[in-house]
């Protein structure tokens, strides 16, 4: 079985004292290809480095929106220049959050258009971001139609974003908050057709059960994969082989 890490960090500082020796296991253990992911300028050019580095490893390029402090119109260009580098498959993590930053929403909203924007001109999908802001997400993209689609990454375990966002074209990535004890995830990875499902671990943040708290590291991609193969009863074979496929689809990755 062979799976694909959609969403993952190597680019954050967790990962400094051993990530060449993480990136070593997790191929031995079956996650052959992972998207790193920025979330500022100096990381998305961190993750693209990375990816320049491993064959098995692409990147995106984005500014997130709980990273917009010192924003200005010259990162946006610095941006879609780094986007037309050869592993870059995604514009992202981009999008609205109203849980950590309520004060700035209007600049979140002028930031996500602009991004769209830019993955409209160069033909990329997008990763989206999105936390208490459901209703103002899936007006945007009512609002901005993306050319390309993308992903609600870490998607909320929201039914009425879910089904939007199926109608809008997109793809659901599920992550280890689907095997929290505390989470209401049957319907919501039931509501998501096996040929739009994705699966990721956000890396190191939110590792699931059993390993919840510690650092995450795409390893823990197989227990996402699980979870949603017990919920949907069907093989872990199964859910490997139909997220791997929409994730190359997605991002327009020819093997």
């Amino acid at each position: 079985m062979e799976f694909f890490d959609t969403h993952s960090h190597f680019n954050d500082e967790k990962f400094d004292e051993d990530r060449d020796e993480l990136i070593k296991e997790m191929y031995k253990q079956g996650i052959t290809k992972t998207v790193c992911i920025g979330y500022n300028v100096k990381e998305s050019l961190h993750a693209i480095q990375i990816s320049e580095n491993t064959d098995f490893i692409y990147s995106s390029c984005g500014i997130s929106p709980n990273d917009i402090e010192d924003f200005n119109e010259e990162n946006l260009k610095q941006i879609e220049e780094m986007a037309k580098h050869e592993k870059v498959v995604a514009i992202g993590e981009i999008g609205l959050d109203y849980y950590w930053n309520k004060e700035n929403k209007n600049k979140q909203k002028e930031l996500f258009i602009k991004q769209i924007e830019i993955a409209n001109k160069l033909n990329k999908p997008i990763t989206i971001h999105t936390r208490d802001a459901v209703m103002d997400t899936l007006q945007i993209l009512k609002e901005h139609p993306v050319n390309k689609k993308g992903i609600f990454h870490c998607c909320p375990l929201n039914v009425e974003l879910i089904k939007e966002g199926l109608k809008l074209g997109f793809y659901i990535s599920f992550s280890g908050n689907i095997t929290f004890k505390n989470a209401k995830s049957e319907e919501p990875v039931k509501m998501v057709p096996n040929d739009k499902i994705l699966i990721e671990t956000d890396s190191p943040y939110l590792s699931p059960e059993p390993f919840r708290g510690t650092r995450n590291t795409p390893i823990n991609v197989k227990l996402v994969a699980q979870k949603i193969a017990t919920i949907k009863e069907i093989s872990l074979e199964e859910v490997a082989k139909v997220t791997y496929q929409n994730a190359l689809n997605i991002y327009e990755i020819k093997e």
